[in-house]
């Protein structure tokens, strides 16, 4: 048996905009762009996706699911995440590492601090 991890799934008030925000913010491409099933993916064909699907109500509690990312340089990346509309949150993190951020509807994700190089 095997399993081949396809996408994670996303509940959304408008699915388009938000799988539009997060293809901006992680330079994916779109490869559905149904409005009932917004899907965008690393290319066209490199699994996991993110999937966007439509709910009627609005995020409420902290997610139990979230994305954490690491990237090259942590205050630029946060600094263009917020310019694209993510805001900084507190979910009780105290003084940590990490900058915990929430995409346009409320979704917290994680920005780990830098990633080392070694020479």
């Amino acid at each position: 048996m095997s399993l081949e991890w396809e996408q994670v799934v996303v509940g959304a008030r408008d699915p388009v905009l938000l799988g539009q925000w997060w293809r901006e913010a992680l330079g994916w491409v779109i490869v559905n762009d149904d409005p009932a099933e917004f899907e965008i993916r690393p290319t066209a064909d490199r699994l996991p996706g993110l999937l966007f699907l439509g709910v009627d109500e609005d995020k409420r509690v902290k997610n139990r699911l979230h994305l954490d990312f690491r990237p090259d340089d942590q205050k630029a990346e946060v600094e263009r995440l917020t310019a694209l509309g993510a805001t900084p949150v507190d979910i009780g993190q105290g003084d940590v590492s990490w900058v915990v951020l929430a995409d346009p509807e409320g979704n917290e994700f994680c920005v780990l601090r830098s990633a080392v190089t070694s020479p």
